[in-house]
């Protein structure tokens, strides 16, 4: 028997490293002290017969083979009924262990689930959290296997504390090691590779090759999928000559325990080879894999291979030999339950029969991808891991419109164009769809109250961390300290995320709050009047697509690959902004003439409808209103887009049906504008009194540039004072709030009577921060008249906690609406937040504007708005028009006034 605590903690190491970490990771047990901490913990009283199934078990197991496994199954399920009738938890936990690993490993995932979560009861009894830990990783596993990534993100982070507690260095390897997995598996490659030099840094003074292969393995898994392919190559070579070492040093035995690990390896050897286009060498690696996986009895792994060697045979051309291997993989991915990896051979599948031409087959195996996906989708609950999932999935999406427009050349009119813009819809801005149906229900209704305190403590820690920073980079300080705070905002802001994660997952309506479905041909239709049309672009890597969709029909046009369009708007934004070229018309318009014969192959067609444009890719970053049209088909003469037509962007028009279904019944404000401008940026502006001051010095130059980087100092906007004061002449004093200098503060931006007005005009600078978009934001007053320094950033995050169902917001800032460019969602900014908060529309910048030369457009625009009773829409036109007019101005090239576009809805007129 074993008796004591130190048997069980010992055994629990043991049962952690054969079946938490797996693959290499398992073959710790054949260490010297593992070994003899094994030989210690065998049950010794054979002829006991609950011991001695369990040892019967036990040697079964040790085979590694499927037929091992299963006896030891039979064995170990009686070794259990015995332990339960002599009332022997301890002995009860360690068989039951080694079952659910078992079940485990021949991807019986809901025994394995059920088997492990009778272990953590066990396992409480006991108050046991060595092994408590090792479950939920275990249970982490499976969960990320069948594709649940958020309840495996959560079942992570359960055990940190844990591992922390018990100072267990190698437990947590373990779960640094799953949560790169499920970030991986999520297409979030950077995360991924931070978890995993994180665990690196944790095995490497552990002194234990096997546990440092394993991760090798995984850091070039990553590497693969960055196109990394020789680095990848290099990591995977490290991997089995380690794991060489370890079966070499601790003989066939433990052979038996990495060869799941071994061909793990393999196979993403064999990966490489192909993708280098090295067909003979790839087959030769992945049935060396494949034979392992078989041996073992590893279904998944198995799988994995299958599925690649059909890849092989795809690109060589050999269809049937392809399809034969992708199908043996879908069977066995169905079997197992693994949905992730089931729509991906359905996605293989679906490439094979296109290529046969059998269509219908096609369709329906892409189609079933597609719900799979969409599907575990829903599951995550934090947004940017759903955005970031999806964004792995493009290459689905891309197929099926691929595939739909080709059938749409085969058999014009038969509403295959329409069902392509459909499958666009379903690949565009999904997690912005959802926020804008989450806002729009009260998603903390009948949550825990801890909870929300939760919320609020982390947001008042992230406000107070945040005028931490703006102190420290006021004053002499080192790069260290400067990396530190920011991790600290960066470790917070993940809290605070997890929470919010928390309270949707609580909400029991959460699910029907947030699963809009997006709109297909005939809905979008009845969104559009007969003055407006949609022109909705899908970028693919060999070909492009655009719609052209009115109220009553649908053309739909075959543009240039992705590359050939980036090169082109690259080319044309350069020419319009640098200051060296903006000036030369005859550069802009060339260029852009070019890009207009890409993206408008249709010109004629357009008459002077308003235009409603869902980009895509690189044409987010085009300022449309600035395209050049040949004028009466002149190839000299050339007017700007905006001349002929009213433009509105989107990020796709599911989008628009949502926004407007919360405004139909929604009252407008009793008031009309709330005005926030010209902050007060730094201690030495010239509104502070003389004697403050005199009393604050100057930062040293290098330390202001410091500063300047952090977004700590930024010059004053002197011209947003005077567009305030114009902007609020042409509004009744007591329908207008003005708030500005000291007054246009942080605080004033956060004040819940904002949303008594209709439109909301912040003129100030913007922060754009396209690696973490939930840091930018705008910048207010960030000097009290006191002198002292104060928070004056509005991140991204608190924009989402602003109550602002206001009819519009006007960012009269620099490059308000960029932010991270995420496939398949676009670009993540400030644009969200604010519709999150409420407003209708928003009015964004495309680039580092002008300050004067937006000030005089502002006041412009809000003049057609209020004295010639247009809609914004039709307001912001007419106020570029004029500036492009004016041929006495210094405002004619666009890059003056064409870097404003409007995003949202364009009905509506002031009454």
């Amino acid at each position: 028997m074993i008796h004591g605590r130190r048997s069980k903690n010992q055994l629990s190491r043991v049962w952690f490293c054969i079946l938490i970490l797996g693959s290499f990771l398992a073959s710790t047990i054949v260490l010297p002290a593992i070994a003899q901490e094994w030989r210690s913990a065998q049950i010794l009283n054979s002829t006991y017969s609950p011991e001695n199934s369990f040892n019967q078990g036990m040697k079964r197991y040790r085979e590694g083979t499927v037929a091992g496994f299963r006896d030891a199954i039979q064995q170990w399920e009686e070794a259990l009924r015995l332990w339960r009738e002599a009332n022997n938890s301890l002995q009860e936990s360690i068989t039951r262990n080694f079952l659910c690993s078992v079940y485990s490993n021949l991807g019986e995932y809901p025994k394995a689930i059920n088997c492990y979560n009778q272990l953590l009861i066990l396992t409480q009894t006991l108050e046991d959290q060595q092994t408590q830990a090792t479950t939920l990783v275990s249970l982490a596993k499976i969960y990320a296997q069948l594709g649940e990534y958020q309840k495996a993100l959560d079942t992570l982070n359960q055990t940190f504390p844990l591992w922390q507690t018990l100072n267990f260095k190698t437990g947590e390897l373990a779960a640094l090691n799953e949560m790169a997995i499920v970030y991986f598996n999520l297409g979030e490659f950077q995360q991924a590779l931070n978890y995993y030099n994180q665990a690196l840094a944790v095995v490497k003074p552990l002194g234990n090759p096997a546990n440092v292969a394993a991760i090798l393995n995984n850091i070039g898994q990553v590497k693969s999928e960055l196109g990394q392919f020789e680095q990848a190559l290099d990591h995977y070579k490290q991997a089995l000559s380690l794991g060489e070492e370890v079966i070499q040093k601790f003989g066939d035995q433990t052979a038996i325990q990495v060869q799941r690990g071994k061909g793990a390896t393999l196979n993403n050897i064999g990966f490489v080879y192909a993708n280098l286009n090295q067909f003979d060498l790839a087959l030769t690696t992945y049935n060396q894999a494949l034979t392992l996986w078989q041996k073992i009895g590893d279904r998944t792994g198995e799988a994995s291979t299958l599925n690649n060697i059909g890849f092989v045979y795809f690109q060589q051309g050999k269809l049937e030999q392809s399809l034969e291997f992708y199908n043996k993989a879908l069977q066995i991915r169905q079997e197992v339950g693994d949905r992730p990896k089931e729509a991906l051979s359905r996605y293989r599948v679906a490439t094979v029969k296109r290529k046969q031409e059998n269509f219908e087959e096609a369709i329906a195996q892409i189609e079933t991808a597609l719900t799979i996906i969409e599907d575990l989708r829903t599951q995550i609950a934090n947004q940017d891991l759903r955005s970031a999932f999806l964004a792995s999935k493009q290459d689905y999406y891309q197929f099926y419109i691929d595939l739909l427009m080709q059938l749409n050349q085969q058999q014009p009119k038969q509403g295959w164009d329409g069902k392509a813009l459909q499958i666009s819809e379903r690949a565009k801005a999904r997690s912005l769809l959802d926020i804008l149906a989450e806002a729009q229900g009260e998603i903390t209704s009948g949550i825990d109250p801890q909870l929300l305190e939760q919320k609020q403590t982390l947001k008042q820690k992230l406000s107070a961390l945040e005028e931490q920073r703006i102190k420290l980079l006021s004053q002499s300080h080192t790069i260290i300290q400067k990396q530190e705070i920011n991790q600290e905002i960066e470790t917070l802001l993940q809290q605070y995320n997890q929470v919010l994660d928390k309270i949707r997952e609580n909400n029991p309506h959460y699910a029907a709050l947030t699963q809009p479905q997006p709109l297909n041909l005939s809905e979008i239709q009845k969104l559009l009047d007969n003055d407006t049309i949609l022109l909705e672009y899908s970028l693919g890597k060999d070909r492009s697509y655009l719609w052209v969709v009115s109220p009553n029909s649908i053309q739909s046009h075959e543009l240039p690959g992705e590359e050939a369009i980036k090169t082109s708007v690259k080319t044309f934004r350069e020419n319009l902004i640098l200051p060296s070229k903006r000036i030369r018309r005859s550069l802009y318009e060339e260029t852009g003439k070019a890009l207009t014969k890409i993206v408008f192959p249709f010109i004629p067609n357009l008459e002077n409808k308003r235009l409603l444009i869902v980009a895509d890719g690189a044409l987010q970053y085009v300022p449309f209103a600035a395209l050049p049209l040949s004028e009466n088909n002149s190839e000299e003469d050339s007017i700007p887009l905006i001349s002929n037509h009213e433009l509105v962007t989107l990020p796709s028009a599911s989008v628009l049906g949502i926004l407007r279904q919360e405004t139909q019944t929604r009252k407008p404000a009793e008031k009309l504008l709330a005005i926030l401008a010209d902050p007060v940026f730094s201690s030495t502006d010239e509104r502070l009194k003389a004697v403050v001051s005199r009393a604050i010095k100057s930062l040293p130059p290098d330390l202001e540039r410091s500063a300047r980087e952090s977004g700590v100092l930024f010059d004053r906007l002197p011209f947003t004072q005077e567009e305030a004061k114009q902007i609020l002449a042409l509004f009744p004093e007591q329908e207008s709030l003005q708030e500005i200098g000291f007054n246009a503060n942080r605080e004033t931006a956060t004040n819940p009577q904002l949303s008594q007005y209709r439109f909301i005009h912040f003129a100030t600078h913007g922060l754009l921060n396209s690696e973490n978009p939930q840091l930018s934001g705008l910048v207010f007053s960030l000097v009290d008249q006191s002198g002292q320094s104060q928070n004056g950033f509005l991140r991204l995050y608190d924009i989402f906690n602003l109550k602002l169902p206001v009819e519009l917001v006007v960012l009269s800032a620099c490059e308000t609406g960029l932010g991270q460019e995420i496939k398949g969602e676009g670009l993540v900014g400030l644009t969200r937040g604010f519709m999150y908060a409420g407003a209708s529309r928003v009015m964004v910048s495309l680039w580092k504007v002008d300050d004067q030369a937006t000030s005089q457009l502002m006041v412009k625009f809000y003049q057609k708005m209020l004295e010639q009773r247009l809609s914004p829409v039709a307001a912001l036109r007419q106020a570029q028009i004029e500036m492009q007019q004016n041929e006495t101005s210094e405002w004619i090239p666009p890059y003056y006034w064409s870097g404003f576009t409007l995003q949202g809805e364009w009905q509506g007129i002031l009454n």
